[in-house]
């Protein structure tokens, strides 16, 4: 039998539907297992077993009552970006450490709204600045696979507690691969919907024009039941759309008989590791086994995806990030000699390395004089890069290829090269520029071990199409299965 720990969300729903499991019995094989591997991982921040366990037992009476949904009951860990009620909310930053918010964002409203368990907060890059989770100002994350590598970034937290089986399903948020990234590292499935698919209330920003929530889970199935219960308009985010949300289980079929899948030629680069080319190359042939069509096209404006991310993220970065002054909250310094002292000694001790940089380059691209330069330009060539895709999608219905050029590295290999930190993201940034949903699911591992990420790029508000595309794939696989040993 599967362990209780290991039961993918979608029928840890099942069982509890009809009742031949409990809430409580779930969340306490969560918690066990966050015990028994969390100084190894070192997923969370924060840990709710008192929440949980009240929760499990208010998600107990609605199941036997009949008033549930299909995540009541179900434990799921939050990244620490999430401002949740009562509970601390850091950011994984030191100027915010010992934070806790007096309100729910949406997400989290939705969350317990659903009846799903809060069993912790996840860490995570500081203020999602970052491709390795190495940013953290308040801890260290591992990856499941192999303790010596990094689990990527942001969501780092995020992609680790699924990978290791310590929560069914888990959020994050993505502004340039940040819960593709390290879904791919960790061998999950893990979505960033349309820009504006699932509201930003309650979302501490990095980066408001790029910034989006999504779920991290073992199986499409699985991500398809947690957006589920949390995408669609909110009338607090000026950027949600209102559109319907599909059902997107009945979107899945076992064959994809009569969809054209996109292989873009700026992706299959030659600096692909060999073990991803290998898995990837794969898997694409079993998408044609399974009746798709695959067809090339072009994206030519990838080449300037990096650049142009790194001025409007960094940017938006510089004003969003303002608000950190020592005057309302979180930490403060040098309150005695003035305010302009307590904001420069404030911020020199709260924020880290990688969070000063950025703020010092969106700052620079803003300034008088080089605006036109930087930042307008960027802008630009964002549109093209929109244009890019808009004119693929003529073509095809989605678009397949590698998440990452690479599989998780070594922890320490990259910190004092950030280009080469910031390369990690190379495919995962244009799909955010573009406002476009996108998926990583797992598809191999390399020779070392390590998994490999198929990403998944739709239409606007297709997330359907990609549920669809990853669960047919999944079905004919056993990739998602498999779970870590959680060896040096």
């Amino acid at each position: 039998m599967t362990a209780l720990h290991e039961l993918p969300i979608e029928e840890a729903s099942r069982l509890l539907a009809t009742r031949k499991l409990s809430s409580r019995e779930l969340v306490e094989a969560a918690l066990a297992r966050i015990e028994a591997t969390e100084a190894k991982v070192g997923s969370f921040l924060t840990v709710t077993a008192d929440l949980a366990r009240a929760q499990a037992a208010e998600a107990d009476a609605r199941l036997a009552s009949g008033d549930a949904t299909p995540l009541t009951g179900v434990p799921i860990g939050l990244k620490d970006i999430f401002v949740t009620r009562g509970v601390t909310t850091t950011c994984a930053s030191k100027i915010l450490e010992g934070f806790v918010p007096t309100f729910d964002g949406t997400v989290v409203e939705r969350l317990r709204r659903a009846g799903a368990v809060l069993v912790g907060k996840l860490n995570m890059d500081e203020f999602a600045m970052g491709s390795s989770c190495e940013n953290s100002g308040l801890a260290a994350t591992r990856n499941p696979w192999k303790l010596s590598r990094v689990p990527g970034g942001s969501s780092g937290g995020s992609a680790s507690s699924v990978a290791a089986r310590q929560v069914a399903g888990s959020f994050g948020t993505d502004t340039g691969g940040s819960i593709r990234l390290p879904a791919s590292y960790c061998g999950v499935t893990g979505i960033k919907p349309t820009y504006g698919r699932v509201s930003r209330f309650g979302v501490i920003a990095f980066a408001s024009s790029l910034d989006q929530v999504g779920p991290l889970a073992t199986s499409a199935r699985g991500a398809a039941l947690l957006l589920q219960a949390v995408a669609g308009k909110d009338p607090r985010d000026s950027t949600s759309i209102d559109a319907p949300v599909p059902d997107y289980l009945s979107s899945m079929t076992p064959r994809l008989d009569g969809m054209t899948l996109g292989v873009p030629r700026e992706y299959m680069i030659g600096g692909l590791d060999p073990g991803v080319d290998a898995a990837v190359r794969a898997a694409l042939d079993r998408l044609k086994e399974l009746g798709a069509r695959l067809v090339d096209v072009s994206l030519p404006h990838t080449e300037y995806a990096v650049a142009t991310y790194y001025i409007v993220a960094t940017a938006e970065a510089s004003s969003n990030l303002g608000r950190y002054d020592g005057v309302r909250y979180g930490l403060r310094r040098g309150e005695e000699n003035g305010v302009r002292e307590m904001y420069g000694r404030t911020r020199d001790a709260g924020f880290g390395a990688e969070v000063k940089r950025r703020i010092m380059l969106g700052t620079y691209v803003l300034s008088a004089g080089y605006y036109e330069a930087y930042y307008s330009k960027a802008m630009r060539v964002r549109t093209l890069i929109r244009r890019d895709f808009e004119q693929a999608f003529r073509s095809c219905d989605a678009i397949v290829a590698p998440t990452s050029p690479d599989t998780a590295f070594e922890i320490g290999s990259r910190t004092d090269d950030p280009l080469k930190m910031y390369l990690s993201d190379i495919l995962t940034i244009a799909a955010p520029l573009a406002g476009l949903p996108a998926m990583s699911s797992p598809c191999g591992f390399d020779e070392a071990g390590m998994p490999v990420g198929l990403q998944l790029i739709g239409r606007p508000l297709d997330e359907a199409v990609l549920f669809r595309i990853a669960a047919a794939y999944e079905d004919s696989t056993d990739w998602h299965r498999r779970v870590p040993e959680l060896r040096a």
